[in-house]
Parts: C-alpha cells; structure tokens; sequence
C-alpha cells in the first residue's frame, strides 16, 4: 500500500494531508522544518517503510523506518506540534492553525486500522513525503 504526505510549511510548524489512492484518508500536523534538527524539526521529505510498534507511552502506533539521522519517528495522536512531538507525525481530523489539529485520536486510529490491515494481509506500506505544489 502507498501513502502520500503533501505539507504545507509554516513557520510554527507543518501541516499535511495524508492519501491513497482512494483520496484523503485526515490531515497531520508536525513540527516546522528546521533542517532535521532531532527532536525540533519535522522529518524530510522521503519514502519511508511503515511497520507496527508498540510502547508502554502509546500503546500500538506506527514506526517509520530508516528516517536519516533519526530514530524512533513515530505516527501517533497529538493535537499540537509544539508541545506533544519530538519529530513525529500526528494525524488529525481538522486543522487549526500551523502544527495545530483536533480529534487526533479519531484520525490516528483510521490511519492505524489501514496500514495494520495492509501489513496483515502481507503487504508492504510505504509513505512518500513531498512539499505540496504550488
């Protein structure tokens, strides 16, 4: 299964609309770039392997693998940027404002159902990170 990220960059952070090939599945918010700067920077654009992982902290989520220069780059809820990531990716229902969203949770585990459901079936899920065109 493939995913896309488009971002729009702000200076007080990063949003993003997360698709496949059925259309937009939420919206995400991340920290602004600030050139991969571990744990103050949104990770940069790429194609990164998705994988299941689970935490003590939060549970089942998602893991992005081999992010450069970055490690433990996880998809997981959080409603803003700034004062719940360290560089990972939050999903969210709506935006409000740059590395702002609501109703993380509800967005997050859609996207966690669709890519568990893919890796259960066998299936590699990949997401592909680009700037949104203007």
């Amino acid at each position: 299964m493939k995913l896309k990220l488009i971002r729009s960059y702000f200076p007080n952070g990063t949003n993003g609309i997360l698709q496949n090939a059925k259309g937009i599945i939420c919206y995400t918010i991340e920290l602004p770039w600030l050139n991969n700067e571990v744990r103050k920077s949104c990770i940069p654009e790429g194609k990164y392997v998705l994988v299941k992982r689970y935490s003590q902290k939060y549970g089942w989520h998602i893991l992005l693998k081999d992010v450069p220069n970055r490690t433990y780059i996880l998809m997981h809820p959080a409603n803003n940027a700034k004062k719940e990531l360290l560089g990972c990716i939050a999903p969210v229902t709506s935006l409000g404002g740059a590395g702002i969203g609501w109703e993380s949770r509800k967005a997050f585990n859609k996207v966690k159902d669709l890519v568990y459901q893919a890796i259960d079936k066998g299936e590699v899920v990949k997401l592909e990170i680009k700037a949104a065109s203007l």
